[in-house]
């Protein structure tokens, strides 16, 4: 449980990153692309976190970030409704490579603040089990 119990830090520790940029108004393109960036790495440390607190909490075994959000929503750490903007996050996420597309490092730009709500229930959900 510690394991989980410090990555779910880590995982909330770079979700206040990203909170920092969703929180200002027109931000430059570095800012922007800052953003984005910390979209990134904030996605990849909260799947990850799931996927350990699936294992070790759930006892459910899965290894894609895609499998991590289906069994989170079966795991009842989300409803059904942030289950699919947490799939819709996750093919953002699989669009940042792109993020030299203007369109597409808007598009991704503007549902950040969407997806910060997603972070906050996941991770919050798993605290809450966490402390219990």
């Amino acid at each position: 449980m510690e394991r989980v119990k410090e990555r779910a830090r880590i995982a909330r520790k770079a979700l206040s990153t990203l909170q920092e940029l969703t929180d200002q108004s027109n931000l430059s393109m570095v800012e922007r692309d800052a953003a984005i960036q910390r979209f990134e790495y904030t996605f990849e440390a909260t799947w990850k976190t799931a996927q350990l607190f699936l294992a070790e909490v759930e006892g459910l075994t899965a290894n894609s970030p895609k499998s991590v959000i289906r069994a989170s929503w079966q795991a009842g750490l989300f409803d059904e409704s942030t289950a699919q903007l947490a799939l819709q996050m996750c093919e953002a996420r699989n669009m940042t490579v792109h993020t030299y597309n203007e369109k597409i490092a808007m598009t991704i730009y503007h549902q950040i603040e969407n997806y910060v709500g997603v972070f906050e229930i996941w991770l919050s959900s798993m605290e809450k089990r966490l402390d219990s």
